[in-house]
């Protein structure tokens, strides 16, 4: 069972959101889910991402650095694959906030990159495999 069961994020554009969360998450292997007031991905026994409608029109976005949202990371088995996340989440209308590059200040082996969308929703990609024996 997954610790974290689902997260519910708050969208402007809801049906623009979805165009650009697909991208991603059907790349990370996640399957899509339509509800009558929002949309949903999962992988089996994993944890449900969620998008739905803001309640209030003109709320957004939301401002990194403030309280609340940081960003959500994204554990990958390769570099290769932070680099083709990163490019198809620029594809599918996300910004670069930074290019796919080693973190040393984390540890040697961490590589990672990080896009966000329109309503402020920062996703980081990483790949930090397990310190040789």
């Amino acid at each position: 069972m997954p610790l974290v069961d689902h997260l519910g994020i708050t969208v402007e554009d809801l049906p623009r959101a979805v165009a650009q969360f697909d991208a991603v998450l059907t790349a990370l292997g996640m399957k899509r889910t339509d509800g009558d007031n929002g949309v949903a991905w999962y992988r089996e026994d994993e944890t449900e991402i969620i998008l739905l409608p803001a309640r209030e029109a003109g709320t957004g976005p939301h401002r990194h650095g403030t309280v609340g949202w940081q960003h959500l990371a994204f554990a990958v088995d390769s570099r290769d694959e932070v680099d083709r996340l990163h490019a198809i989440a620029l594809a599918a209308g996300w910004s670069a906030v930074r290019d796919p590059k080693p973190y040393p200040r984390f540890s040697e082996r961490y590589y990672a990159s990080f896009v966000e969308d329109e309503n402020g929703i920062r996703m980081e990609f990483m790949h930090n495999p397990p310190k040789p024996r």
